[in-house]
């Protein structure tokens, strides 16, 4: 009987986060994102800006701001950062630690980046291989630099998979 090998480890839930599995770090990292976004969007900006505390001016120095104090925009801030702490734990610090343990530093990132990108200008069908694992190489490629932030059209994708084939 063959195994069905998903890239998640638990069945999806809107009432909880994904688990993290560090097998598939990309996967996980875009459900991770999706959960936060449908919570409410301002939940992920928590994770991506991270959160300032309210301050205000006393006596000529900065000093953090009372709750009481604190206006609409700074309570549904203070809010959202809450609920993404409770999500990932600290929305910032262990996510860019995750970040970084699997994607590296933006040097390495840059660096796969372009690995990735010759990888890609260079792709062809291996003599051995079916269209299949040909395809499954090739969507890896691609997954991994739209993970990167290089973005491709259908078009383009669609031709360069056509020019790699074999003519057997």
């Amino acid at each position: 009987m063959a195994s069905n090998q998903l890239p998640f480890v638990e069945g999806v839930s809107i009432n909880r986060p994904p688990l993290f599995c560090s097998d598939n770090y990309a996967f996980w990292k875009v459900r991770m994102k999706i959960f936060m976004e449908s919570i409410h969007r301002s939940i992920w900006q928590a994770v991506v800006t991270g959160y300032k505390v309210p301050t205000k001016i006393v006596n000529g120095k900065e000093v953090e701001k009372p709750f009481e104090d604190c206006d609409q925009n700074e309570v549904r801030r203070a809010e959202n950062d809450a609920k993404a702490l409770n999500i990932i734990h600290s929305a910032l610090n262990k996510w860019e630690l995750i970040k970084v343990t699997h994607e590296g530093t933006p040097e390495v990132r840059r660096a796969r980046k372009n690995t990735l990108i010759q990888e890609y200008e260079t792709f062809r069908m291996t003599q051995r291989e079916t269209i299949m694992d040909m395809q499954k190489r090739f969507t890896r490629i691609i997954n991994h630099l739209k993970s990167l932030g290089k973005m491709f059209d259908e078009e383009e994708v669609n031709v360069k998979i056509l020019k790699s084939l074999n003519k057997r």
